[in-house]
């Protein structure tokens, strides 16, 4: 190979690669396309209840409207009482703020739909413990114990629950005296109605003869109204109160429970007792018979 030949032929072998290597690599990059990037700021969803709360930055709690001293409204047509602080309370400490609560009114039979249907995230609408319904929703540990009595008129032959075989009991649909008496006293007349105002309107138009329903309401409107009594026996035992969550919403229970500990270590459920429930109620009523502070249930 003569000295020009042997130097050509680099040159030429570099004038090749120049020609096709570089602008075939951009066709081989096309022809296989790299997999999408997914966008950073798409995040998975979350299972957790508590970050579906605060995303939606509002807690959602089912309450009574018309059950003093627990959930009613004022005059200034502000939701108040016992239950409804409560609620004020647990947005305060969820989302920084207690007014981002939004209450959706409730009567005794629509509360435990209401949590199936996830029309609330939480009910606190003063609820009694019992087996049935906790095969249909969750309870937390207990804020209040509570027993069911008869109201009747000062006047009244009515002495003792015995007396109202034969007589027309009041009772609010859904309620643990209505599940107590239907299971009972299937034979006895009772007369529903939807809410707890209606029935006790039925009671002073005489259009029953007792009415019955957890003691606190009673205590609490015959104080208000005179000319009734309380019958002094009970509609089965003393039983807890305590706010509900959807079955199966353990995530929220447990916050309830531990937000209702640390409430108890401020005696926060005793103030409250003290503004709105000890006014109701005889002097000299002891409110460790009828609060549970902490969740801290005694038999």
């Amino acid at each position: 190979m003569t000295f020009k030949s042997a130097l050509a032929f680099p040159l030429l072998a570099a004038s090749l690669l120049i020609g096709c290597g570089p602008s075939d690599e951009p066709k081989q990059a096309a022809a296989e396309p790299a997999a999408p990037t997914p966008p950073a700021a798409e995040a998975a969803p979350s299972d957790s209840y508590l970050e579906k709360i605060k995303a939606r930055d509002k807690l959602i709690v089912g309450v009574f409207s018309d059950k003093p001293p627990f959930g009613f409204v004022n005059e200034q047509g502000e939701h108040v009482g016992f239950d409804t602080d409560i609620a004020k309370r647990f947005a305060k400490d969820l989302l920084g703020d207690e007014k981002k609560v939004e209450f959706v009114v409730v009567e005794p039979a629509s509360r435990i739909p209401f949590l199936q249907s996830d029309k609330v995230d939480l009910i606190l609408a003063n609820m009694t413990v019992t087996p049935e319904r906790a095969q249909a929703v969750d309870f937390t540990n207990p804020n209040l114990r509570v027993a069911v009595q008869a109201l009747v008129a000062d006047g009244s032959e009515v002495q003792k629950l015995d007396d109202l075989a034969d007589k027309t009991t009041i009772v609010t649909t859904g309620t643990t005296a209505d599940i107590w008496l239907t299971k009972n006293h299937p034979e006895w007349k009772l007369l529903k109605f939807e809410k707890n105002s209606e029935s006790l309107q039925a009671l002073a138009n005489g259009r029953g003869d007792a009415y019955a329903q957890d003691n606190l309401v009673l205590f609490s409107w015959a104080k208000q109204n005179p000319g009734y009594r309380v019958l002094p026996e009970t509609l089965g035992d003393e039983a807890p109160i305590a706010p509900a969550v959807k079955k199966g919403n353990i995530e929220l229970r447990d916050w309830v429970n531990d937000e209702l500990a640390k409430l108890g270590e401020e005696k926060f459920l005793l103030a409250l007792y003290d503004q709105y429930v000890r006014p109701e109620l005889a002097e000299g009523t002891d409110p460790q018979a009828i609060i549970v502070e902490g969740g801290k249930w005694k038999e």
